[in-house]
């Protein structure tokens, strides 16, 4: 009898049911569709073991006019610029504190407490100290005047840090340690720390319990909120913003051992927004755009201090300095008014798209009088959070909250396969964490997004549409930001291992770091087999996958072919067989005898061998299978 062969539909669609979407894929991970065919995706490694503080939600390329390559990195607690794989740390200073911190120490603990009058801190932010003398013990002066990570603020004039050598290794005071440090201590404090979790709302129950009133509304505000940087260039310098924070520039000829300082007080600064949502600069015109920035007050002498959510104040032509609007420049500003908040704002061809929480708004330069036209693009298609859009090469992707949305000039809702598998499992609470990013090589846009099935509170999955192909794939990843390929020759993506942060290269090699990339499967919907009315006795598989192995690499390459059935859609599907296929694989011997069957591809997760496991892909093509009647009788 000749062989069946199963060439099963690109794409991943979990819109049908199961038994519907015969001769279809309905879950996978860790694979993506090319040229019609599933295959494991790219590898990834670390971009240098050295790790850094904070979950990195934010990513920033250039390149200097001296050809200096750096990567700017914005962190729940810091802000980093990368040159060579080392991190450097440019976090603004806040407050500078001369001669005035007392310190206390226990005898048998290594919790110190500092004594700061109205330090303005909060737990988690960083403070650098020096002048101390030691407390005469084991807390030496060596142990005092260094860095130190605030581990808790007991009151607006103490906070608690861990004693540690120069080495990172906790010290701990003795009976000798019972002075004060001195009459000369000083403190730099860097900006307050943000959150690693996102804050939905800012009533009742924001901030740390019994701060406001009841029923009390809070300010926009950078601290007590999750912490998202945006980044761009003005020139080779850097402006750098934390969400509801202030607007710091660094200067590139100052070097990497400068910090960046606040916008608003450099010298020749003229009505300087002091806090924002986000900052971009326009292109050809080079204007510095501030999205939801204070606005001036009554009399336009000086910024008020407090975020207004839907303005937009853009700076002179060519100078970041200067945002008084006068006839004889190009500054002001303008309110949007479709929305309730500016969510965010993306460079694209020509024009800057800013997005509220329900419109899109196009944003284009016009010259004088009026500098910029803002057009209402759109009215009910919103931005889920702040990295939530990314630039393709055929136009812009954005995730609203309950829909992917494509824009090139106009908005159209984009068909999608997981739709429901994606919006019924989208952890709303933790919205802004979501983001969106563009892996041009293969043609994909990558939707992050965190489960509430996972729980985690964390990005934990994603999407992936082709837009050439115009196919979906899902998965399990933990990403925190990501920059596709231009500067650098591949992605840059952040995440962590057991709590320590860490920068990958993706579409590396094929494996997890140094360890081989476990829990890649792809599985087909049910296949009916005679129509299923009556039983088919499948003998045998004959496979078609191709393997392709990382060059200098010697091993075997292995995956499993597993066949599932069941003889009515209702019943659960039961796993009948595994068959190992390899590259010299000619079929697998099967005994299955069954109405309805899937098959499903995945890792050789429990090879012994683990070079075996590691160092290859693997891509699917069309199944063939040795099948025979067999009877109506179960």
């Amino acid at each position: 009898m000749p062989l069946t062969v199963f060439n099963f539909k690109p794409g991943i669609n979990k819109e049908e049911t199961n038994y519907s979407n015969e001769n279809g894929w309905v879950d996978g991970n860790f694979v993506r569709f090319r040229k019609g065919r599933p295959e494991k995706i790219g590898g990834w490694e670390k971009l240098t073991s050295s790790t850094f503080f904070g979950s990195a939600r934010a990513l920033h390329s250039w390149i200097s006019l001296g050809g200096s390559r750096y990567l700017g990195i914005g962190t729940t607690q810091k802000y980093y610029v990368e040159e060579g794989q080392a991190y450097n740390d440019i976090t603004p200073i806040r407050a500078t504190t001369t001669n005035g911190i007392t310190f206390a120490a226990t005898d048998g603990s290594s919790t110190i407490t500092a004594t700061d009058s109205d330090h303005g801190a909060v737990t988690g932010d960083f403070v650098t100290i020096s002048g101390a003398v030691s407390l005469g013990g084991l807390i030496t002066a060596a142990v005092l005047n260094q860095e130190y990570q605030i581990s808790l603020v007991t009151g607006d004039n103490t906070f608690e840090i861990t004693a540690k050598n120069t080495s990172g290794v906790t010290v701990t005071a003795n009976s000798s340690d019972s002075g004060n440090g001195g009459s000369g201590v000083d403190g730099v404090y860097q900006i307050n720390s943000g959150l690693d979790v996102y804050v939905p709302s800012t009533g009742f129950g924001v901030g740390t319990w019994g701060a406001g009133t009841f029923g009390s509304v809070s300010a926009l505000t950078a601290v007590g909120q999750l912490r998202l940087w945006t980044h761009d260039n003005f020139g080779e310098n850097l402006i750098i913003n934390p969400r509801g924070g202030g607007i710091y520039r660094w200067l590139e000829n100052d070097g990497l051992t400068v910090r960046a300082v606040e916008l608003s007080g450099i010298s020749g600064a003229n009505l300087v927004p002091t806090v924002a949502l986000q900052v971009i600069t326009s292109e050809t015109d080079r204007h510095l755009i501030v999205l939801g920035s204070d606005p001036l007050n009554a009399g336009g002498t000086a910024r008020t201090g407090v975020i207004d959510p839907m303005l937009v104040t853009f700076s002179d032509t060519e100078n970041e300095l200067e945002f008084e609007p006068l006839t004889t420049n190009s500054a002001g500003s303008v309110r949007l008014s479709s929305g309730s908040l500016i969510v965010g704002g993306l460079k694209s061809r020509q024009e800057t798209l800013i997005w509220t929480d329900t419109s899109l708004y196009s944003m284009t330069f016009i010259g004088p009088p009026l500098t910029f036209a803002l057009n209402l693009i759109n009215e009910g298609a919103g931005l889920i959070g702040p990295k939530a859009a990314a630039n393709a090469p055929n136009g812009v992707y954005f995730m609203s909250k309950n829909a992917f949305y494509f824009y090139n000039g106009s908005v159209q809702k984009l068909p999608c396969s997981v739709q429901d598998y994606v919006f019924q499992d989208l952890n709303l609470g933790q919205a802004f964490k979501c983001h969106t990013v563009v892996n041009a090589e293969f043609s994909e846009v990558w939707f992050f997004y965190p489960s509430l099935e996972d729980d985690t509170e964390e990005i934990s999955r994603y999407a992936i549409f082709n837009y050439e192909e115009q196919t979906w794939s899902i998965g399990k990843l933990v990403r925190y930001a990501w920059l596709d390929a231009g500067i650098e020759d591949k992605p840059r993506a952040t995440g962590s291992v057991s709590g320590s942060q860490f920068v990958y290269l993706h579409e590396t090699g094929y494996n997890d770091d140094t360890d081989s990339m476990d829990g890649v499967f792809i599985e087909s919907g049910d296949i009916d087999l005679g129509d299923g009315d009556s039983f088919q006795f499948i003998k045998k598989i004959v496979p078609d996958v191709q393997f392709d192995t990382s060059t200098g690499v010697s091993n075997t390459p292995a995956i499993n072919a597993v066949i599932k059935r069941r003889n009515y859609p209702g019943e659960s599907l039961t796993t009948d067989s595994t068959t190992q296929i390899t590259p010299t694989t000619s079929f697998g011997g099967l005994r299955t005898r069954t109405r309805q069957m899937a098959i499903r591809f995945e890792s050789d997760d429990d090879n012994s061998v683990e070079a075996n496991r590691k160092d290859y892909k693997w891509r699917v093509g069309n199944t063939r299978l040795d099948i025979q009647a067999s009877g109506r009788r179960g």
